[in-house]
């Protein structure tokens, strides 16, 4: 899977995530470290990559949008953990949402569950 990895997370997670066999940058390598939301947003629908970030702008972006893309993977109550174990964690709930994920959602991760919201997401 492609993934972009907001500010917010270690380079580290993107280390684990590669050598998982994932096609992974962080917003360091595309020198978007001080981008805006919308800008990392559009970078990751552009290349096709899934963000991953712990700051819930993004799935406000993409309702208050209406967008269908990009996926997004917010991480919930990750701050005690290390790199290695917010990489594993993602690894070991992605074959749950894959298929979400290619169709366009926003999946949340946190200590006690996963949920997904399929894209784009309408108003109720």
């Amino acid at each position: 899977m492609r993934f972009l990895l907001d500010q917010n997370l270690s380079p580290l997670v993107a280390d684990v995530l590669r050598a998982a066999g994932h096609d992974v940058v962080h917003v360091r390598d595309l020198d978007l470290a001080a981008a805006s939301d919308r800008t990392i947003m559009e970078m990751a629908a552009a290349q096709e990559r899934v963000i991953i970030s712990a700051d819930t702008d993004f799935g406000e972006l993409l309702a208050a949008n209406n967008a269908g893309a990009p996926s997004f993977i917010l991480l919930r109550r990750q701050d005690r953990r290390r790199a290695q174990q917010i990489a594993l964690l993602v690894l070991a709930n992605l074959d749950a949402v894959v298929e979400d994920l290619a169709a366009g959602a926003v999946v949340v991760f946190d200590d006690a569950r996963v949920r997904v919201r399929r894209l784009p997401i309408n108003p109720s």
